[in-house]
């Protein structure tokens, strides 16, 4: 018993250790596709699908990149991969310049044919009025902020038009809760098997932009749902986070970031034992946190952060 327990012991270990790796090449390749350094990004994306190719997402991504860099050969193997594993925005993959080396190829009519048979077999049970609804949703919810990283580069964060678009979202927010409210309490956590993959997005989305109360009311359900296949289990990651800074107590994945009053900086809000972030982050298929908050022009550096952690709790109280 004990040689089987130290054996399980090194699989979880060596399972992390991938994880962290895969996620870490992955972000890593995307840095160098938002640089159009597309060769080199296609090289680090073949690193990370020899340690795993079954993310629909990240296969996709790297075939993009493979068609930018001119390797159409491993460009349509990952776009077929993709497909096969999930992925299913055909409207998309049509309308993408990033594939535009691969329509002139043979290949490119049956891959876009085998994508069109997958989606009406997928489709066929799909409830198609709650679809439409929850992608109507889904627009209204990321429509104004969508406008934000432009408008508070251009203007600043507390100005009159950051302020309006916001009114706006808020509003927004409001109706889409009381819609998503009654879904959820009549069908319960609709998964992407009835719905499609965006429109089951749309579902977290408007919880996690509403008040604490339903939040912690939709939690459980959420939970069951991606324990079922229902939910990602990044965006109840996510989730778990906002509860739990609203609450007075310290994130656990490093998804939120808070604004101190006193000069307007931008910092992780407290966070429980930031050495392994990255491990906890790497289990519900986040990617490193370095990479996570150059979306706000922040630089982790962890020793950094443990020693001001005091003070940014003191902020959050």
């Amino acid at each position: 018993m004990r040689n089987n327990i130290y054996i399980l012991l090194l699989f979880f270990l060596f399972t992390s250790v991938n994880a962290q790796e895969y996620s870490k090449l992955i972000n890593e390749a995307n840095q160098l596709y938002q640089t159009k350094d597309y060769k080199t990004s296609t090289d680090l994306y073949s690193k990370a699908f020899k340690i795993e190719s079954k993310n629909p997402s990240h296969l996709y991504n790297g075939a993009c990149s493979s068609s930018l860099a001119g390797n159409t050969k491993k460009a349509f193997k990952w776009l077929n991969l993709s497909i096969e594993n999930g992925w299913t925005n055909l409207k998309h993959l049509k309308s993408d310049t990033d594939l535009d080396n691969l329509h002139s190829k043979k290949e490119w009519g049956r891959t876009v044919e085998k994508l069109e048979k997958k989606l009406e077999l997928i489709e066929a049970n799909y409830d198609k009025p709650l679809q439409t609804e929850l992608l109507t949703i889904y627009e209204e919810d990321q429509k104004y902020r969508m406008q934000m990283n432009e408008t508070q580069k251009k203007f600043d964060q507390d100005s009159k038009e950051m302020n309006d678009l916001w009114k706006m979202a808020i509003q927004k927010d409001s109706i889409n809760l009381l819609k998503v409210k009654k879904i959820l309490d009549e069908k319960g956590w609709v998964g992407k098997d009835k719905v499609g993959a965006q429109a089951n997005s749309a579902l977290f989305l408007v919880i996690q932009h509403s008040d604490l109360e339903t939040q912690k009311k939709y939690l459980p359900m959420m939970k069951d749902a991606v324990v079922k296949g229902n939910a990602s289990s990044g965006s109840l990651a996510l989730l778990i986070d906002r509860i739990e800074i609203r609450e007075g107590r310290k994130q656990i994945y490093g998804s939120q970031i808070g604004s101190n009053p006193n000069n307007k900086a931008l910092y992780v809000l407290p966070l429980i034992d930031p050495d392994n972030v990255d491990k906890r982050r790497a289990e519900v298929g986040l990617g490193p946190i370095s990479e996570y908050i150059k979306n706000w022009n922040l630089v982790w550096d962890v020793e950094k952060y443990k020693s001001e952690l005091p003070e940014l709790e003191k902020l959050n109280k």
